[in-house]
């Protein structure tokens, strides 16, 4: 009994002992456990997740891609930017923004009181006296208006400035429509002006030179046009409007000066038996076309707005003094000077010479020899300057068109090149075409009147929206037909009149 009570604890024993220790594999068997638990966790965490945190994840993933490339974006144009600035800063037209007041006041006389006042006695005496001065007033009345809307509607948009005429005219047109409306009638204008100005430098250098050296021999017109372009070569090379200042105000002395001469000579020389205020043509059909040439010569005396925006946009704009006070005060005092220049070379010369009066009243005016001689002088330098002053704009936009678009670097070479062209170009088309008055009248009428009369009307129109049959309303729309109606009677008698002259001209003489 007792050696089976014995067996029977040893045996127990043995089993307690054997339960008690652990097996040999114990250590991985509690890793696997513990690997099985964490992923059995793991599972149970993402079973209990909704579809919205998944959604929350995949949000956050997408907006941390779209911060990253919205900062590329912001990165690559702010590099834009900084490129266009400095293009900008390069361009003539915005390249200094630091001007005076009276900066726009004899860039306006310059660019307005030019070889458009010599003409003025032959208009009138095509018009005669009742119409001719009804036109003179309505014309600078007219002007004023279109130019005090230009001035206005420069910075119509808070913080952004119409820097150019044809931005300005995107604004109102469209981006596309704008360009294809403004840019030809522009260039035809500025073009235009530099290619008569070259005529009326070599003329007036020719008239010079005659009555100095009379018994000097005698150059024909072509070599003068070709001397007068020769100081354009360096000027066209200032850089931008602030730059030739001091050119364009010599050249407003000089426009007041010699306008002085011309109506002071007339006064000084007076009426005699032979002066007659008839009108003078030769069958109807050429008076009427003489009348229409007389109306693109007033048009085109009246011509500035072409180059105001470009003008404005060098004179410095805050919020509390923006530009169109100081460009204002210029105007006015400008159209003041042109208003003393333009009545009284208009009357006192038609009055002095009837019609028998030159379509370049210094042609007439001969004695006192020593002061005709000096105001064609004057006439040389003050073109000098005016030509500079509607170059600049196409300037502007021949070397936004090169660098921006046909991505030319932008540089003294590319300035010198494309400049120096463009003097070429003008001089070339001078020297073949120098009919002064004929070139007044076609362009004036062709050109001048719709950019002067009655674009900026439209514009207006477009832009503010004022209410039918308010003031406003009216006065841009009588603004406009008149405009319309001057552009095409001026055009057919400039044009019929070059056609004229040519049948007889000896080319490049």
């Amino acid at each position: 009994m007792s050696f089976a009570h014995s067996s029977r604890d040893s045996h127990k024993s043995r089993v307690k002992s054997r339960s008690l220790s652990p097996p040999p594999n114990q250590p991985y068997s509690e890793a696997f456990l513990c690997t099985f638990k964490a992923i059995k966790g793991l599972i149970s965490g993402l079973q209990s997740w909704s579809v919205a945190d998944f959604t929350m994840v995949q949000l956050s993933t997408s907006v941390a891609a779209d911060e990253e490339n919205r900062n590329r974006s912001n990165a690559a144009i702010f590099e834009q930017d900084m490129k266009a600035k400095q293009v900008d800063d390069w361009l003539p037209v915005t390249g200094a923004r630091n001007a005076k007041w009276y900066y726009s006041a004899f860039h306006n006389v310059t660019a307005m009181v030019g070889a458009g006042v010599l003409s003025l006695p032959h208009a009138m005496a095509q018009l005669g006296w009742g119409p001719g001065v009804t036109v003179l007033v309505l014309s600078w009345v007219i002007t004023l208006y279109t130019l005090w809307q230009m001035v206005e509607m420069h910075e119509m948009v808070p913080g952004k400035r119409f820097d150019r005429y044809h931005e300005l005219g995107q604004q109102a047109f469209g981006e596309k429509l704008g360009l294809w409306i403004v840019v030809p009638q522009q260039l035809m204008v500025e073009v235009g002006v530099d290619i008569v100005y070259m005529v009326t430098g070599g003329t007036s250098l020719k008239q010079f030179h005659d009555l100095v050296c009379k018994d000097c021999k005698s150059f024909g017109l072509s070599v003068w046009i070709i001397v007068f372009a020769s100081p354009h070569f360096i000027l066209s090379q200032l850089p931008n409007f602030n730059s030739i200042a001091g050119v364009s105000l010599a050249a407003a002395v000089m426009s007041l000066s010699y306008s002085t001469i011309a109506w002071g000579a007339s006064v000084h020389k007076g009426t005699n038996e032979l002066t007659s205020y008839d009108y003078k043509f030769s069958t109807t059909a050429n008076g009427v076309f003489q009348v229409f040439n007389a109306l693109g010569n007033v048009a085109f005396a009246y011509a500035g707005h072409n180059v105001v925006l470009e003008i404005q946009a060098t004179i410095p704009s805050t919020p509390e003094k923006p530009s169109k006070i100081p460009m204002w005060r210029g105007v006015l005092v400008a159209y003041l000077i042109v208003a003393f220049c333009y009545f009284g070379v208009a009357l006192l010369g038609y009055w002095a010479f009837g019609n028998a009066v030159a379509d370049n009243i210094l042609i007439s005016l001969e004695k006192p020899t020593w002061l005709i001689a000096a105001a064609n002088l004057m006439v040389v330098i003050h073109v000098i300057g005016s030509y500079q002053i509607y170059a600049m704009p196409v300037f502007d936009m021949l070397e936004s068109f090169l660098v921006k678009q046909m991505k030319l670097p932008p540089g003294i070479l590319l300035r010198l090149i494309a400049r120096s062209l463009y003097v070429a170009f003008t001089c070339f088309v001078g020297v073949t075409i120098p009919f002064f008055g004929d070139l007044l009248g076609f362009f004036g009428g062709f050109a001048f009147a719709p950019t002067t009369y009655f674009l900026p009307c439209i514009m207006w129109l477009c832009i503010y929206k004022p209410r039918p049959f308010s003031l406003s309303w009216i006065a841009n729309w009588v603004c406009i037909v008149l405009g319309v109606i001057l552009m095409f009677v001026s055009s057919i008698g400039g044009l019929r009149q070059i056609i004229v002259d040519a049948s007889g001209f000896n080319f490049y003489q």
